[in-house]
């Protein structure tokens, strides 16, 4: 939608039937770095791509961009401002240098975007047309940037947000010009020029069940029935912290159960200025509660992020005072919400968790029981989510725990944060309980936090 931007050691071992006093383990070094961000995707046959701006795919830009995703989107080359500026006469230097160095690292594009209400060229948002001349203007750019590119994109955002909040249509050049047929009029003449593409709409503020997505739904569930080609919906999911609608898994379900692919197009979460370990927790959950939504629904090919790297976001020139939204700060550093990422496709999640501590302590014990607690604890750095684990001596079992979820193999315990207590921002703590058996002895376990 958006332009971018030109093991622990225990201190030590106490016994006995008395109360045990805390014990306070230092916390692990980050975990050995997990696979790029593609990877973790190509497992879980899903996308992750990003939207770039040619211009900077070299340096340190270039190597995150070819390493960690996947697919590409051109952020703005792509749009009819950039490619036809003044009729007749076309750029792709910068389309076309996206689409190389895509198929230079085995990545696939996605083509954005073919008919919108914004970044169109003067001569056309200026122009006096008949309906007749509208519509030949249409079939012609479809057709001629489409061509193109035949055979080398995986996917177009053909209709780019074409309803407002309440779900009527957006008043645009093609609306007013063409009426509601320019969408299927646009889909028809994308197909026609490459039967391989897969086509989408794409619109924002349709990540939950709302009017706007419901109107959206109907639109294409309408051009189905008519036999209009369309492949798949984009939901952008430009985002704002700790507003992620709670409805995003279904509302993907509802589409997929059209027999439509859903994609997360161009998401961001952005946040007011400056950044803090809280905000960058709580952005870290939200860009996992959007992962997880499409992972868990098997027709959404995956997400995209509108710019990976903070230097390159739309975000601060369009909300004065916000920003922050992408996953990897200016200075190309990951942020929790990279993690975030990885944690979701699978992987470990690795990040520093220097700062951070866990405390194992026994409450009370008797004969053949005992209740413990830990106590994770930040200061000077934060989690997203966290995990801490030991190993039993012969004879002790968890029975019951809460405010985590605790599995026991053989003497090997995992407790993991439900889902009300995974983040621990800096300065903060979060506990958990539990009870447990014994025979022989109790000894304290030596933990680990993950």
């Amino acid at each position: 939608m958006r332009s971018l931007r030109t093991g622990l050691s225990l201190a030590s071992l106490a016994t006995g039937v008395a109360m045990l006093g805390a014990l306070l383990f230092t916390a692990p070094a980050a975990h050995a770095a997990d696979p790029p961000l593609r990877d973790l995707a190509d497992a879980k046959s899903k996308v992750i791509g990003t939207a770039v701006t040619g211009s900077k795919l070299t340096g340190t830009y270039g190597e995150i961009a070819g390493r960690e995703f996947n697919s590409l989107t051109p952020g703005n080359a792509m749009k009819w401002g950039s490619v036809e500026p003044t009729r007749g006469s076309f750029n792709w230097a910068e389309a076309d240098q996206i689409v190389d160095f895509a198929e230079a690292h085995g990545q696939q594009v996605r083509g954005h975007t073919l008919v919108w209400h914004s970044q169109n060229p003067g001569w056309l948002t200026n122009g006096t047309w008949t309906s007749a001349q509208l519509s030949q203007l249409l079939n012609d750019h479809i057709a001629l940037e489409v061509g193109r590119y035949k055979g080398r994109l995986a996917a177009w955002d053909v209709v780019n947000e074409p309803f407002n909040e309440d779900g009527t249509y957006r008043q645009t050049l093609w609306y007013n010009g063409l009426g509601v047929d320019y969408i299927a009029q646009a889909l028809t003449a994308a197909r026609a020029a490459d039967p391989a593409a897969r086509l989408y709409i794409n619109d924002y503020n349709v990540e939950g069940v709302n009017a706007k997505s419901t109107a959206l739904y109907n639109l294409v569930r309408s051009l189905q029935e008519r036999g209009v080609p369309i492949d798949g919906v984009g939901l952008q999911a430009h985002l704002i912290v700790g507003q992620v609608p709670s409805s995003v898994q279904q509302n993907i379900q509802r589409f997929a159960d059209l027999g439509l692919d859903v994609a997360i197009t161009e998401l961001d979460i952005r946040m007011q200025l400056p950044a803090d370990s809280a905000k960058l927790t709580q952005q870290a959950a939200d860009y996992r509660a959007v992962m997880n939504a499409c992972v868990a629904v098997a027709r959404c090919t995956g997400v995209t992020v509108w710019g990976f790297t903070d230097s390159d976001s739309w975000i601060p020139d369009t909300f004065p005072g916000q920003g922050a939204a992408t996953p990897y700060d200016e200075n190309y550093a990951p942020k929790p919400a990279y993690h975030a990422i990885a944690e979701s496709l699978g992987g470990g999640g690795s990040r520093p968790t220097d700062g951070c501590t866990a405390t194992y302590s026994v409450g009370s014990q008797w004969n053949t029981g005992f209740t413990g607690q830990v106590r994770i604890a930040c200061s000077g750095a934060a989690l997203s989510s966290w995990k801490v684990g030991w190993t039993f001596g012969a004879g002790q079992q968890i029975t019951q725990a809460w405010n985590a979820s605790c599995t026991q193999s053989g003497a090997a315990v995992t407790c993991s944060n439900a889902s009300y207590n995974g983040t621990v921002p800096d300065g903060g703590s979060v506990t958990f309980g539990f009870n447990g058996s014994w025979s022989g002895s109790n000894p304290v376990p030596t933990i680990t936090l993950g």
